[in-house]
């Protein structure tokens, strides 16, 4: 552990506007150590709620309400989602059926291309057994420049409006266009990493599943659920092009237990098919664009209540919305 630790903290590359820990540059094997240490996740779902020592939890909650409700003169909102619902009368297109569609839009001329960095939104709940659970939602946006180092931006979503996007991006520099509360806003140096996720994705189902089952640190072969975290560790990553995402719907139509359950409306307003794959008092929902295969959302909803947490089935755990 002495030796995590310590290269947890001569990390590299560390914010250019924040403090600096570095004895130098890590080398190649340190920053896959690094980087292993910093995103791996254990096996089965991906936990991607928090749960708050009873020391932390009266600090969390307040800044989470500061976040969330805006200061105390303000009046109290709800900022956990409702469950993304199916359209009751729409047709399930199959998985494969889709990658076909998909991998025919791949050879337009004007076709979206592969961009490293990402902009999503995304909820997440927090949970403690001492404080209702409380979702905190935000948005970010990362961009890579030419010389390998990228800008991350990060607020907070008004809650009053979940859904809504507080940012802009038209290709220049990020900025806010409605009210939102700014989390963090950073700048990277040059850094480099030929390991997944940092590398680019391959244009063949079989090498991506091996650059995913890197990505999620595992030699073994992936479980859907593992599957579907690895793809969102993609999709934090990478903005897919035409061809990486008729890829992946071709690797996601062979997947285990993920059926085609019709279409949906997501929460930035955009038609997606939806694919679920039933777990143990869950259940994960991926939405997917219906002509180009690309992935717009991925949402888990618990099946079962957890009264320790205050939890009640029906309630969504996570949600991630990826933009172009």
């Amino acid at each position: 552990m002495a030796d995590e630790l310590e290269l947890l903290r001569r990390a590299n590359p560390v914010p250019v506007d924040g403090p600096h820990y570095g004895d130098g540059p890590l080398d190649h094997d340190a920053e896959r150590r690094l980087n292993r240490l910093l995103h791996e996740r254990p096996k089965g779902r991906r936990r991607t709620r928090v749960v708050w020592s009873l020391a932390a939890t009266a600090v969390v909650a307040a800044t989470a309400l500061t976040l969330l409700l805006g200061g105390p003169s303000t009046t109290p909102a709800v900022a956990a989602p409702r469950p993304l619902v199916v359209q009751a009368d729409s047709t399930p297109v199959p998985l494969q059926e889709l990658a076909d569609r998909a991998q025919r839009q791949a050879t337009a001329e004007s076709a979206p291309q592969l961009r490293k960095g990402t902009h999503v939104q995304s909820w997440s709940m927090g949970m403690s057994d001492a404080k209702p659970p409380v979702t905190l939602p935000e948005e970010r946006v990362v961009r890579w420049k030419a010389d390998g180092s990228h800008t991350e931006l990060v607020v907070a979503t008004d809650p009053q409006h979940p859904g809504r996007p507080v940012l802009r991006d038209d290709g220049g520099d990020p900025h806010l266009v409605e009210d939102g509360h700014v989390i963090s806003r950073q700048t990277y140096p040059p850094s480099w990493s030929d390991a997944p996720p940092e590398s680019p994705p391959p244009n063949d189902p079989a090498r991506l599943r091996a650059y995913l089952q890197e990505a999620a640190y595992t030699h073994t072969r992936l479980t859907t659920p593992e599957l579907l975290d690895a793809v969102a560790v993609l999709l934090d990553h990478w903005t897919l092009g035409a061809r990486e995402s008729a890829t992946l719907a071709g690797l996601l139509a062979g997947t285990e237990g993920l059926r085609p359950v019709g279409q949906v409306t997501d929460r930035l307003g955009r038609r997606g098919q939806a694919y679920e794959y039933e777990g143990a008092g869950y259940r994960r929902m991926l939405i997917m664009q219906p002509s180009t295969g690309a992935v717009l959302g991925l949402e888990t909803v618990f099946t079962k209540p957890e009264h320790e947490y205050g939890v009640k089935a029906g309630d969504v755990e996570s949600y991630s919305a990826w933009m172009r």
